[in-house]
Formats: structure tokens, C-alpha cells, sequence
């Protein structure tokens, strides 16, 4: 005897067979179950209870596979979004720092001198310090992809001043407006990532954002450099304009937008500085950048002493490479050892601070002190910009202005600082001035348990 039962909605067909023995078979097309029970004859005679338990059976087993299947593509970062944001990033890195790269090619072309040609990058550092809490305060209630889509035709239209000038002034000028877009791009990236992931992938997605400011430091600086050498100046600006063009259209296909804040959510300037753990997380942000600093802006005196001088590059790009190994591992940490992370990053650079005291004459321990340091320092944006986020709410894209105007502060900063203590007491005088720094930076971390560097996971909120 045979029964065939179509199970509805997914259109099972089951066949029951009632053997001469009494056994019960029940077979599909994947499966075959076997009752052998005396009494199971008489257990089919009810086949709606066969064909509902075989359907919920079916159906639990579906269910379970197509949540598992929800469970992984939620989990899954959207990369091609992320990957746009990090590429402006990458952008403002190396429009900040080309100049420093190509100064007696610039200063060439322009008919000026290398320190007036060494303007340009101040000029960039004054564009953002000036512009990225008014704009961003401006610009809350605009619609985010529009934001960033101007800040990119910024950087479009400005390098591609910097790359036609024959005037100093102009390229001077150029070069300002280029630092005003790059101090809005700043304080819009880390909210942007945020918004695409929900709260608990949040310190993921903002690590990988950020991961093209490694990439341009260890990289692109010197690819910049080198083209520069062989195609002449204007020509790496020129390359950097078609860049541009690229992630405009990278822009328009792949990252999704999002409204501006309501005006009724929109915290004032001084109501966001003032929320507790604002300012420890920014007195932080500048105490470490600033020791970064001293030592970054003039790595090429400091290992002049171990002999390393001419391998500079190397120095650089050992340095690069280890803080884009930095970035993967607090993508890792940050949603969960925020604090921890922190701490140690600020304790390891410490450490070798207070080393490098007695043994920066040492090429094998400049090497491997340059490593960790860079260790110590590729995640600390990410670090840094979600304890902000996370500690300002509703106010986090004016708090991360304010961080664009801490660290470009503590660029500033240290070059002058690193300067003066060259000029007056030589590049011995940078590690303990650095170990000063980062102790207070520690301290103020590890002080602000309650508000800005909260032990545990992140507390996070949707929105």
C-alpha cells in the first residue's frame, strides 16, 4: 500500500509504504525513514499527524538553515562602501604630505624657495585646523553623501590648481581650500562607517575606513616621491586629480546615503565639548600625537645617529607596514577591549621612548623599536575616534571635528616642538620629551574610566 502526501508550501512529495510486515516506510527524495513497530500501521491511519510532523520537521530544519544564512550576511561587513571611505582617506594623507616629498622640485617650479615651498603644507594643516567644526556644524543637516561628494570634488578641483599653477600665491591658495576639504572629509569618515553597520560591528567598520592612512603613509608617500622624481612634480598631482575621479564614481555606486541630523537632534559646540569624557579622550588625542610627532616629522636626524640615514625609506616603510598589520588586529579588539587596547598602545610606545634613551645609536633596536612603535600607533585612530563617537551620542560628528582640529594641532605641534628641541638640544632631547607625553597621556586615559575609556565592551546604541 502506498500514500503519497504533498506537503505545502515547499512541495515535498513523501510516499508512505506499508511493508507486509507492518513496517512503515516513509521516503522523499532525500530521505528515507523506516517504522518497524507492530503498531505503526495503525499510527498512519491519522496522515494529517504524519504529513504536519514531517512539515514541521522540514520546516525547522529550513528555518534554522536560512537564519544561519540571515546570521552570516549581517555579520558580513559591507566592504565596497567602507573600502570608498578609506580611499578618501588615503586621498587626504597624501595631498597633505606630497609636498614634504617634493619641496626642491616645487620650490623649482614655483621660482621660490624651499621653506616658502614648505609652506604649502602649512597652508593645508591651516585649511583644516579652521574649517572642520564651522563646516561640519554647517553641514549637519545635509544629506551625508552629498557632504562627502563635495569633499572629494574639493580634492579634484584643487589638485588640479596645484597641478597647473605657475604662481606660488595661487598654489598657496590651492592648497588652503584643499586642507578646508580634507578637514571635512575628516570629521565625516568615522560617522559615515558608523552608520552603515549596526552599533556592535561599529569599531570593525571604522578600522577598516581607516585603513588607507597606513596605506598612503607606508606606500604612497614614497610612490608619490618616486614619480615625482621621474615625471616631475606636477604630474604626481595630476595622477592624484585622477584618483579622485575614480572614487567620485566609486562614490555614486557603491556607498549608500543617509539623511542629516534633525535639527532637534543637533547638540550645540559647547554642550558636545563639554559631555563628560569629551575632553580626557582629546587631551589624550593630543598628548600621544604629539610624541608621534616629535619623532615622525624628524625620523631622518633621529636615526642619522645609528647610521640609518640613507635607508630612511626602509625606516618609513617598516614603520608603515606595522601599523597596517596594527590596523587588522584592533579591528579585532576594538568592540571589546577598547580600553585595554588603549592602554597598552600608550604603555608599548612609552616603553620605547624610555628605551630609545640609551639605545638610539643601535640600528638593530631602531629597526625594531620603528616596528613596534608603528604597532603602537596604526590603530589609534580607530581607537581614538570610536572612545569620541561612543562618548558623545547625538553629538559625535561635531566631537570628531573637534578631534580633526586635536590632531592637526599635534602635527603642528610637533613639528614645532620637535624643531626647537633639534635646534637647542639635538634629536637626544626627543625620547624623554615623548615618555613625558605619553605618561600623561596614560594617565589621563587610565583616569577617565567612567566617561571616555570605559572598561569592557562597547555600550552602543542604534542610530
Amino acid at each position: 500500500m502506498c500514500l503519497t502526501i504533498q506537503l505545502h508550501p515547499i512541495n515535498v512529495p513523501i510516499g508512505i509504504y506499508i511493508s507486509a510486515s507492518d513496517s512503515v516506510w516513509l521516503s522523499s527524495t532525500s530521505s528515507v525513514m523506516r517504522f518497524s513497530h507492530s503498531n505503526t500501521y495503525q499510527s498512519i491511519q491519522n496522515k494529517h499527524s504524519v504529513q504536519m510532523g514531517i512539515f514541521m520537521t522540514l520546516r525547522k530544519t529550513m528555518t534554522t538553515r536560512h537564519a544561519s544564512k540571515a546570521s552570516k550576511e549581517e555579520n558580513r561587513l559591507p566592504m565596497a562602501p567602507l573600502l570608498a571611505l578609506a580611499m578618501t582617506g588615503f586621498i587626504c594623507i597624501i595631498t597633505e604630505t606630497l609636498p614634504a616629498g617634493l619641496l626642491p622640485q616645487m620650490a623649482l617650479g614655483l621660482n621660490v624657495s624651499s621653506s616658502l615651498a614648505g609652506q604649502t603644507v602649512t597652508a593645508y594643516a591651516l585649511g583644516s585646523l579652521l574649517a572642520a567644526i564651522p563646516l561640519t556644524i554647517a553641514t549637519q543637516g545635509w544629506r551625508r553623501r552629498t557632504v562627502l561628494l563635495m569633499t572629494i570634488a574639493g580634492f579634484l578641483i584643487f589638485n588640479s590648481v596645484t597641478a597647473w599653477s605657475s604662481s606660488y600665491w595661487l598654489t598657496l591658495t590651492a592648497r588652503f581650500f584643499a586642507g578646508v576639504a580634507a578637514g571635512l572629509a575628516w570629521s565625516l569618515l568615522a560617522g559615515y562607517a558608523r552608520r552603515m553597520v549596526p552599533p556592535a560591528q561599529q569599531g570593525k567598520a571604522l578600522a577598516v575606513a581607516m585603513v588607507g592612512t597606513p596605506i598612503a603613509l607606508s606606500l604612497g608617500v614614497p610612490l608619490g616621491t618616486w614619480l615625482g622624481g621621474v615625471a616631475g612634480w606636477r604630474s604626481t598631482f595630476s595622477v592624484m586629480s585622477a584618483l579622485t575621479l575614480i572614487l567620485i564614481v566609486w562614490v555614486l555606486a557603491k556607498v549608500p546615503d543617509y539623511p542629516g541630523q534633525a535639527s532637534q537632534d543637533r547638540l550645540p559646540l559647547r554642550k558636545v565639548f563639554t559631555t563628560p569624557g569629551v575632553k580626557p579622550v582629546l587631551a589624550v588625542v593630543i598628548a600621544w600625537m604629539l610624541a608621534h610627532n616629535i619623532l615622525y616629522t624628524y625620523i631622518a636626524p633621529f636615526i642619522r645617529q645609528a647610521g640609518l640615514l640613507h635607508q630612511v625609506d626602509w625606516v618609513l616603510l617598516t614603520f608603515g607596514v606595522a601599523a597596517l598589520v596594527a590596523i587588522f588586529i584592533v579591528g579585532r579588539l576594538v568592540d571589546h577591549y577598547l580600553r585595554p587596547a588603549v592602554l597598552v598602545s600608550l604603555a608599548t610606545f612609552a616603553l620605547i621612548a624610555l628605551l630609545f634613551i640609551w639605545l638610539s645609536g643601535s640600528a638593530l633596536f631602531i629597526c625594531i623599536g620603528v616596528a613596534v612603535w608603528g604597532l603602537t600607533f596604526g590603530g589609534a585612530a580607530t581607537l581614538l575616534q570610536t572612545a569620541l563617537a561612543d562618548t558623545a551620542g547625538d553629538g559625535a560628528d561635531v566631537a570628531l571635528s573637534m578631534n580633526v582640529v586635536a590632531w592637526n594641532s599635534a602635527i603642528a605641534g610637533g613639528g614645532l616642538a620637535g624643531g626647537a628641541l633639534l635646534n637647542w638640544w639635538g634629536t637626544s632631547a626627543f625620547p624623554p620629551v615623548m615618555l613625558l607625553l605619553l605618561l600623561a597621556g596614560f594617565v589621563i586615559a587610565w583616569s577617565a574610566r567612567t566617561h571616555g575609556f570605559r572598561p569592557g565592551s562597547r555600550r552602543t546604541k542604534s542610530g
